[in-house]
C-alpha cells in the first residue's frame, strides 16, 4: 500500500516539454542523503505510473538504499554510470537499462555527467527537494 504522501499529482496535460519542466534538486531519497548534484523533474505522473528525467552530475554518489513499495526501470541517454543492484555491478553507458526492484538494496555512482529517464510504478516520490 502507497502511503499518501508520497503520492504526486497527476500531471494536468497529455504532453510536457523536458526544458519547460521544474527542477527538482535532491536532498535525499529514501532518507538517504546522496554525495553530489542529483536533479530531477517530473515529465509526466499518471495514475499507475511515473515517468521521471534524472541528471547526476560526475563524481555524484547515491549511497546504498531500497524502495519498498514501488519497482523502477531506468533507460541511460547519455554518460556513464557505476551501479551495484542486489550485489551485481555494471558499468552501464548510454543505451542500457536495468530495474530496481521492490525491496532489492542499490547504489550508483555517476562516472560522467549522466541523463537518463526513469520509470517508477505505483508513482511514487521517493525523494525530499533542496
Amino acid at each position: 500500500m502507497i502511503d499518501p504522501s508520497r503520492t504526486l499529482p497527476l500531471t494536468e496535460d497529455y504532453f510536457t516539454v523536458k526544458n519547460e519542466l521544474p527542477v527538482e534538486r535532491l536532498a535525499a531519497v529514501e532518507g538517504v542523503k546522496p554525495k553530489g548534484v542529483v536533479e530531477v523533474r517530473r515529465a509526466m505522473v499518471g495514475k499507475e505510473i511515473l515517468m521521471l528525467h534524472v541528471f547526476r552530475e560526475k563524481g555524484l554518489i547515491d549511497p546504498v538504499h531500497k524502495h519498498m513499495d514501488h519497482e523502477t526501470v531506468a533507460y541511460l541517454i547519455r554518460g556513464k554510470l557505476r551501479l551495484v543492484i542486489g550485489g551485481k555491478e555494471f558499468i552501464a553507458g548510454p543505451g542500457t537499462s536495468w530495474i530496481h526492484p521492490v525491496g532489492v538494496e542499490h547504489f550508483s555512482e555517476a562516472l560522467e555527467d549522466c541523463e537518463q529517464l526513469e520509470i517508477k510504478s505505483p508513482p511514487t516520490k521517493t525523494w525530499v527537494s533542496e
